[in-house]
């Protein structure tokens, strides 16, 4: 019988069919062995009995941070204020979802909270909307303006991402009461919200699923190299196609030849600075792993047409021939 994974909890899995049973299994042994990984949104196959995983069907996608896979689009939530906008952070979350092909929405939370809504509305439409980002501006407390929002994640599997405090969980309960995720406020002295979701868990609604996930905050782009980082951005790559330097990171080091540089009129300053935060952060990985790079010995050596192992030189022994020239007490023989 086949089944999809909704919570992971210790060496739990909690998964429902198509006919929305619910089961508790256990992962078999071989695919610990062949160190398959299970996540939260994985479609398994199970046991006879239903009380074990024994395999795992194809993906439609996944991520890493956090652990989840088989996601329709990614609901990225921030909020106007408590804590105040950062599109930087706004810009993080696109940018690592666009590296994993996975579709995405901006939701803005909190819009009661601010006097001058409209001139905020106007910035953010004019950044994201010619990205073909769909956009909403909700109050999830006061339950403003989330009938636009059910109507596009109808029949799909969302994912939640965002700072802890942007009202990830006010949202999923303002959708449905009867959840009653636990919820904090913002702490005073941070100006951050504190961790409330501390699992990922499929929440199943009437015509919808949300994957309900922890705010993951010190995601980093350390995984991938400087150059790869461009693709992340398709209205800065747009100008770094002209570039007439194929190595060119346009960070400002090829000023008066960079097509980018010389074009940073044109380009979103908040997405530039988001560009060169990520690159930076792409160019300390690079660093790091070259000074990781050891050389490595030749595993074989070759005497005349013979091939033999080569023992590496902190395995290797003293000749036989040296160590008769040795007395036990470690001194040279005259």
């Amino acid at each position: 019988m086949q089944a999809q994974v909704y919570k992971i909890h210790s060496d739990f899995y909690y998964v429902k069919n198509f006919k929305h049973d619910s089961f508790v299994c256990k992962l078999r042994e071989v695919l610990k062995k062949q160190k398959i990984d299970i996540v939260v949104g994985d479609f398994v196959e199970l046991s006879e009995d239903n009380n074990f995983i024994i395999s795992r069907l194809s993906r439609k996608n996944s991520l890493l941070r956090p652990k989840a896979a088989n996601i329709d689009c990614v609901l990225v939530v921030s909020s106007i204020k408590e804590p105040e906008l950062d599109l930087i952070q706004l810009n993080r979350y696109l940018a690592y979802l666009k590296y994993h092909n996975i579709d995405c929405a901006i939701c803005i939370n909190k819009e009661d909270l601010e006097d001058n809504i409209d001139v905020i509305k106007k910035e953010i439409f004019s950044i994201y909307e010619k990205l073909n980002y769909k956009i909403f501006f909700i109050s999830a407390k006061n339950k403003l303006n989330l009938d636009d929002l059910k109507e596009y994640i109808k029949n799909k599997t969302i994912a939640l991402c965002g700072l802890s405090g942007v009202g990830k969980s006010t949202l999923l309960n303002s959708l449905n009461p009867d959840i009653n995720i636990k919820t904090n406020n913002v702490s005073a002295k941070t100006n951050r919200g504190c961790h409330t979701t501390r699992h990922c868990e499929i929440i199943e609604f009437d015509d919808f699923k949300i994957m309900d996930t922890p705010g993951f905050s010190n995601l980093k782009f350390d995984f991938l190299l400087p150059e790869n980082v461009i693709d992340l951005f398709d209205d800065i790559k747009l100008y770094s196609n002209k570039c007439k330097f194929k190595d060119c990171l346009h960070n400002g080091v090829q000023e008066g030849v960079c097509c980018v540089y010389d074009n940073l009129n044109k380009i979103d300053k908040t997405r530039y600075n988001s560009y060169l935060t990520f690159l930076a952060e792409a160019i300390a990985y690079k660093e790091l792993i070259s000074k990781r790079s050891i050389k490595q010995e030749a595993t074989n050596k070759k005497t005349g047409n013979r091939l033999s192992i080569k023992i590496s030189k902190r395995k290797r022994v003293s000749s036989r021939n040296t160590q008769k020239q040795k007395f036990k007490g470690g001194e040279d023989e005259i």
